[in-house]
């Protein structure tokens, strides 16, 4: 674990930096790990293959519009920083990461907000569509497809030009998310919904650039009411400049 104690900065890593510090990373590591004793229980299980297919299939087509909402509407949401009871979760989650979006630390998502929000998604659709079987097998696709989406994001960020038009494009509509505005572009490898909710922009000469694209709204007057984030950040990045503010504590 040694690899994971020190910080990891994706504009100057390079490919094989990248696949070496993901697949040793925890989180990661637990997904492969419950993968593998999810495809385990669908062999036990299992009667028949064919009614997995389905339950696979709808785990697949479910993720990209859950993970929109979620953080259209969760991670850029702006009532979670405004709670001492929820403000550090959504620091670790997302303020972090636009913060500093090219950090590596903070690129992946908790355990503890995506392992519930996978099951909770995944098991109860493979168990009405095929029982404990389908349950197993709908789980592993989401956690499979977990892993997907977070290389494809670390990609996103990473100082590498790839030669895939797919990874182009992704890469491109992503890095609009984090430098020109934020609220768009809400997809990782699947900006579908997007265009269906009227959230995508395909260049940056369609949206106004955003004066809270790192902070997500948490502005300099709002760290002063909500001082939770503030204080376990050491203040905020400002829009635009690099540079931190500091912010008065909760009893000013």
């Amino acid at each position: 674990m040694s690899l994971w104690n020190r910080t990891h900065n994706l504009d100057r890593m390079t490919l094989p930096e990248l696949v070496r510090a993901f697949f040793t990373y925890p989180p990661v590591l637990t997904y492969i790990a419950l993968s593998i004793v999810s495809i385990g229980l669908v062999w036990r299980w299992m009667e028949s293959p064919l009614p997995l297919i389905p339950a696979v299939a709808v785990s697949i087509l479910v993720y990209p519009l859950v993970w929109y909402l979620l953080h259209r509407f969760v991670l850029h949401g702006r009532y979670l920083y405004k709670s001492r009871f929820t403000a550090a979760g959504w620091k670790r989650i997302h303020f972090d990461h636009h913060q500093d979006p090219h950090n590596l630390r903070v690129l992946f998502g908790a355990l503890y907000t995506t392992l519930p929000t996978i099951g909770a998604i995944t098991l109860p659709v493979g168990y009405l569509i095929a029982g404990p079987a389908g349950a197993a097998a709908a789980f592993a696709t989401g956690l499979v497809t977990t892993i997907f989406y977070e290389f494809c994001h670390c990609v996103q960020h990473l100082n590498f030009a790839p030669k895939s038009k797919f990874l182009q494009r992704i890469k491109r509509l992503h890095l609009q998310h984090h430098f020109h505005n934020e609220q768009g572009n809400y997809g990782i490898t699947n900006y579908a919904w997007d265009k269906l909710f009227g959230t995508y922009y395909g260049a940056a000469r369609e949206r106004q650039k955003s004066a809270t694209v790192f902070n997500l709204g948490y502005t300099e007057d709002e760290a002063l009411r909500y001082p939770w984030v503030a204080a376990l950040s050491h203040g905020t990045r400002g829009d635009g400049n690099p540079r931190r503010f500091r912010v008065a504590s909760s009893e000013n």
